[in-house]
């Protein structure tokens, strides 16, 4: 059959091929006229534009390749045989002087020996010697490899090849390609069809003989750009709406200053508490204090912490305000709760509030792949009269059930500010284990009195991160790769939407 000539263009040498053959493989035509394989499958694919000029199908082939390794094995010999062959035959060689042989001579000796070529006297003359067992050797590893860059595999059985590819000898290629046949417009005569409706072809008429394209409705716009939300925010969204399905309201969080009084004095956490030491708090340099206080309720405070009241014996010691007036940048998201506590309480009637935030809080913590020196804090508060325990359990049930968690655990623990404490755990089924997920507890009536709530008040709250669900949403290890510089934007842009598994009713 006549060749077609290699001085035509690649798409009219496909198309007088078709006519010539009525198909062919585009893997097939690429080696007969020594062209790229990939370039074929480009025209191949332009000429689909066209509309049905041809028509195509894709085919996968799987072929076994040598290595680099492997090709020069096939050339040279295996390892082991090369070992042999630097064994002197009468007298044998030294162990040392033989694994210095060749680049690969240990890999040989290791494998002469498993095939029972040589033998090691370990008392040799001069140290450990290798002598022959065998005078002749067969190199059916050599042999092996020609036969599969011959393509010849048929003749080799499955253990061989196992072997030869656990020795990185040979590897499996998989070819992709395409059948080629003739559409029902097929024709070896090109004429690319117009795209675009013109006001020429239309003043002039021409377009009554144009050949237009065929719109394809099923093509994708072009994306607008557009910015895109951090997978914190997303799932921060997700659980903002759970609170505001829960009827509480939202905190306002955006003083990431504050003063040592309301983050720690205020909480009844004394003065000389560790987490007020500047290896766990990042005090600010200017300002460094703050000066409006409620006078009244400073000196309340004051009076708990050093005297005790309210049914409590206090800390017993010498509060200063020096301490109290530091500024820092806030350690938790409940120092914005206790103003919201102190601003409730100056009300001239109490009514029954549910407050929550989310947002950022910052503590001098040592930097590692869960834990860095700024994250995030989920707080849930609600204040009513005669508030239990129970009750915090009930509610705590019923806000993980929105987050798709339903099997919750807790245990005591302790807080400087509340009394009693929970930490709450539910059962991870990855992981086959209970795993914290969250704090809680009752606050103690040594916080709330002194801002002026009714002493039947209780107010019950609970907190967990921000970045611990995100982490585990998105599949993300290292928290450093989620906040950063070492960001990558392409996970930003390209994370979907946080849509969290809520359990029904």
């Amino acid at each position: 059959m006549a060749s077609v000539s290699i001085e035509c263009r690649l798409d009219q040498r496909i198309l007088t091929l078709l006519e010539q053959r009525g198909s062919f493989n585009t893997r097939s035509f690429a080696n007969e006229f020594g062209v790229d394989h990939q370039l074929v499958v480009g025209t191949v694919k332009s000429l689909h534009s066209l509309g049905d000029v041809i028509k195509s199908e894709q085919e996968q082939s799987e072929f076994w390749q040598l290595t680099d390794e492997g090709e020069e094995v096939a050339a040279n010999g295996s390892h082991e045989a090369i070992v042999f062959a630097s064994t002197d035959p009468e007298k044998g060689t030294l162990q040392t002087e033989l694994l210095k042989s060749s680049p690969n001579a240990k890999v040989g000796f290791s494998k002469a020996m498993s095939a029972g070529w040589l033998a090691l006297d370990k008392k040799g003359h001069g140290g450990p010697r290798v002598f022959r067992k065998v005078d002749t050797i067969v190199d059916a590893v050599q042999q092996g490899l020609q036969k599969v860059a011959a393509g010849d595999v048929s003749a080799l059985s499955d253990q061989q090849l196992k072997e030869f590819k656990k020795r990185k000898l040979i590897t499996m290629m998989i070819v992709k390609s395409y059948t080629v046949t003739r559409g029902l417009d097929f024709s070896t005569s090109l004429e690319k069809p117009e795209t675009d409706l013109t006001p020429e072809m239309l003043t002039s008429g021409s377009w009554k003989e144009k050949k237009f394209k065929s719109y394809n409705f099923d093509a994708l716009g072009v994306m607008p750009p557009s910015g895109h939300l951090h997978p914190l925010m997303k799932v921060r969204t997700e659980y903002r709406q759970i609170f505001l399905e829960m009827g509480f309201t939202e905190m306002p969080t955006n003083n990431f200053i504050e003063s040592s009084f309301w983050n720690f004095d205020a909480l009844f956490q004394p003065q000389q508490h560790p987490a007020r030491d500047l290896h766990d708090t990042f005090f600010i340099k200017e300002p460094r204090h703050a000066s409006e206080f409620p006078q009244d309720y400073l000196e309340r405070v004051k009076k708990v912490h050093s005297e005790g009241g309210y049914g409590s014996r206090g800390y017993m010691y010498d509060w200063k305000l020096e301490e109290a007036k530091k500024n820092i940048l806030r350690t938790h998201t409940t120092a914005v709760s206790a103003r919201m506590l102190y601003k409730l309480a100056q009300q001239e009637k109490f009514t029954p509030a549910k407050y929550f935030s989310i947002d950022r809080v910052f503590r001098n913590e040592t930097l590692d792949a869960t834990h860095l020196a700024e994250f995030h804090q989920i707080e849930g508060v609600v204040a009513d009269h005669n508030l239990t325990l129970g009750d915090l359990i009930g509610i705590l049930y019923e806000f993980f059930r929105k987050l798709g968690i339903t099997r919750l655990r807790f245990k005591p623990a302790f807080n400087p500010y509340t009394e009693p404490s929970m930490e709450v755990f539910s059962y991870h089924d990855g992981l086959q284990k209970w795993v914290e997920i969250g704090n809680s507890g009752v606050f103690r009536p040594e916080m709330l009195l002194p801002m002026g709530l009714p002493e039947d008040v209780s107010v019950i709250a609970w907190g967990l991160s921000l970045e611990r669900p995100t982490m585990i949403k998105y599949g993300i290890d290292n928290i450093r790769d989620m906040v950063g510089h070492k960001v990558n934007l392409e996970m930003v842009q390209e994370n979907p939407l946080c849509r969290l598994d809520k359990s029904p009713l």
